[in-house]
């Protein structure tokens, strides 16, 4: 019997990388609210892994609770600088200044995948990468941001690495995987153990 999987996730880069590591999925967007989420978290001490864990976990639980026979694949990611938590810039002015932020400083980019059935979760793993950014001038940022366009307000850390934000970066201490915001090596471990891909 074939087992149906899910990505609970909108996200176009996390489905192409499953798309290209041969999987047959359907993407189904989660419906939570992911700051009110993380609001529950205020004071509570939660580590940045452990956040991206949770509402991973949110995603994940919420589209196995309509399909509970498939096998639900729910992620997320934080990107933590010290005790600073950064989401998705808000406008080009808010992405301007987390660059400044982050300019010269090595950042973790913590990539959270569960898996759920039947709406409990059956799987949790988180992957960290350590992202040092190379010092940048102002005017550079500028320019960068004029040539990303909006693409920049789509990933977390206002730059893809996949593309030009490559170039904002001196070292990396990390898999391709973990950055974009998928695991696919433990992921597909572990779908090869539940039967749901060949091994």
């Amino acid at each position: 019997m074939t087992i149906e999987i899910l990505l609970a996730s909108k996200s176009p880069f996390r489905a192409a990388l499953m798309k290209n590591a041969g999987l047959a999925f359907k993407a189904i967007e989660a419906k939570i609210d992911e700051r009110a989420v993380e609001a529950t978290f205020n004071g509570s001490g939660a580590t940045p892994e452990d956040i991206a864990l949770v509402l991973g976990e949110a995603k994940a639980l919420d589209v196995s609770s309509r399909y509970p026979d498939a096998l639900v694949i729910g992620c997320d990611q934080t990107l933590s600088l010290e005790d600073e938590v950064f989401h998705k810039p808000a406008d080009m002015d808010a992405a301007r200044r987390q660059l400044l932020k982050l300019s010269g400083k090595t950042h973790e980019l913590n990539s959270a995948v569960v898996i759920a059935r039947g709406g409990a979760p059956i799987w949790r793993h988180v992957a960290v990468a350590r992202m040092t950014m190379r010092a940048l001038d102002p005017g550079f940022i500028g320019r960068y941001l004029a040539h990303a366009g909006e693409a920049a307000l789509s990933s977390v850390g206002a730059y893809q690495i996949e593309g030009l934000g490559l170039q904002l970066f001196e070292k990396i201490d990390g898999d391709y995987f973990t950055i974009v915001g998928l695991p696919m090596l433990p992921l597909l471990a572990e779908l090869r153990k539940t039967g749901a891909i060949d091994g």
